[in-house]
């Protein structure tokens, strides 16, 4: 995970989604996105409930100018606005209930500017073990008939509930097309 070769995408795209304003890491580690992140002259601050990961972070150097508060990201509050609250590489899946995961939306949500982004990064899920390309899955038959769902996993979107809407979705960090046979997102949602 820290070849340059998969970082140096991921840190274009998120510079570029900044702009010139301050960005929130959740999940921040050790800093493998953040110090290349903050060394192109973006302003990171960062949670993370692992002290020792962050005890890893600050002892690397240009860590100094990148404050972070140890908590949960679903639910801990930073001082400031955001033009850019990230959360990359599955660290989603580190909340493992669902109402956890609404929580780091309404967490982001809350720290973003007006205008401002929320970038999640993740794999699609397998739904109902839907084989990759299918889109139709039979659930039952009986003699008046077959009863079937019917997925369109490009299209699927978070509700607006969590105050903040889908702008982009990409299935890669060059801005590739998200397809039904993408394996993997990166979603862009911005606070009006």
């Amino acid at each position: 995970m820290f070849d340059p070769a998969v970082l140096r995408p991921v840190v274009d795209l998120l510079a570029d989604l900044a702009g010139h304003g301050p960005t929130l890491e959740f999940g921040i580690g050790t800093g493998r996105i953040a110090l290349p992140l903050a060394q192109r002259g973006v302003r990171v601050i960062g949670i993370d409930n692992s002290e020792a990961m962050v005890a890893r972070l600050r002892a690397k150097p240009g860590a100094a100018d990148i404050n972070v508060t140890i908590g949960n990201f679903a639910t801990t509050r930073v001082d400031g606005e955001f033009t850019l609250v990230y959360l990359v590489f599955n660290t989603i899946f580190n909340l493992v209930t669902q109402e956890e995961q609404v929580a780091c939306f309404q967490n982001a949500a809350v720290h973003l500017d007006s205008g401002g982004r929320f970038v999640n990064e993740t794999h699609v899920p397998d739904l109902q073990r839907l084989p990759l390309g299918q889109t139709i899955i039979p659930y039952r038959a009986e003699p008046e008939g077959l009863s079937f769902d019917v997925y369109d996993v490009v299209t699927q979107r978070f509700s607006s509930q969590h105050y903040v809407f889908a702008e982009d979705r990409w299935a890669g960090w060059q801005r590739e097309p998200f397809t039904s046979l993408s394996r993997a997102h990166v979603s862009v949602y911005q606070k009006p």
